[in-house]
């Protein structure tokens, strides 16, 4: 391919991530997920299936949270996104960050970021989520080490720790 013919092909897709304007070129119809990872470096977000069934590339766009290996990248045009990297202000962690941490919700690694977005995705949808909600929040993300005990904990304690700060 001629390197004219190839740059045809490519697009300048622009875009807002964690608070900062970005624009990449790349196929319109590349995954985000790969685009975010290998163009933008930013591998927290993680790939689990490829499918959109597990969650872990989970990101929230324009506050919706997605499966990123679903979404081709030009429909990121103009969008703002968050990723893991996004959620912390400076050397603070989120408060779902914290209570993850504080409920051992975080194992291997791979769920953590999708299951984290997911929560603060609900936890902007209901601030003071019943059991069910959390369950039903968290439905989309897949865990295979916690048991999901630890992590709707964790989402429960982020909800008590939101409404008393």
């Amino acid at each position: 391919m001629t390197a004219a013919r190839e740059n045809r092909s490519h697009a300048e897709i622009s875009f807002v991530i964690n608070g900062k304007r970005e624009t990449v070129h790349a196929y319109p119809m590349e995954r985000l997920l790969d685009v975010l990872r290998q163009q933008l470096q930013l591998t927290g977000t993680k790939e689990g299936c490829g499918e959109g069934e597990c969650g872990s590339c989970s990101v929230l766009m324009d506050g919706m949270l997605v499966n990123s290996c679903l979404v081709p990248l030009l429909q990121a045009q103009g969008s703002s996104i968050v990723t893991i990297e996004g959620l912390t202000a400076g050397e603070m962690l989120h408060v779902v960050q914290e209570a993850f941490l504080k409920c051992g919700g975080a194992q291997c690694g791979i769920c953590t970021p999708g299951m984290i977005l997911a929560t603060c995705h609900l936890l902007n949808e209901k601030p003071e989520p019943t059991m069910e909600e959390i369950r039903e929040g968290l439905s989309g993300n897949l865990c295979r080490c916690t048991g999901y005990s630890q992590i709707f904990e964790a989402v429960a304690e982020a909800a008590r720790h939101r409404t008393t700060a």
